[in-house]
């Protein structure tokens, strides 16, 4: 024998009827700290500010930089010149 029951109800009634508790207030309250967070700490990973941080931290990452956009750029690549 097959039984089907169809159970038509809401996530909220869902949960009350299961005994789970409401967590909608807390999940809001989480949200809205983590998008004030958010916001605050935006412009510290934009790429202007990311790029001033790591050049500043070592003054010798921008001669690195430099020589890497250098041989990236140059007329001739390192496997032309060993040949």
């Amino acid at each position: 024998m097959k039984v089907t029951i169809n159970i038509d109800c809401t996530p909220e009634e869902a949960r009350q009827f299961m005994g789970l508790p409401d967590v909608q207030p807390l999940q809001q309250a989480m949200m809205k700290q983590m998008e004030e967070r958010m916001i605050v700490e935006i412009d510290r990973f934009s790429p202007e500010n990311l790029l001033k941080t790591w050049f500043s931290g070592m003054p010798q990452n921008t001669d690195w930089m430099r020589n890497v956009m250098g041989g990236m750029f140059s007329p001739g690549s390192s496997d032309e010149k060993k040949k």
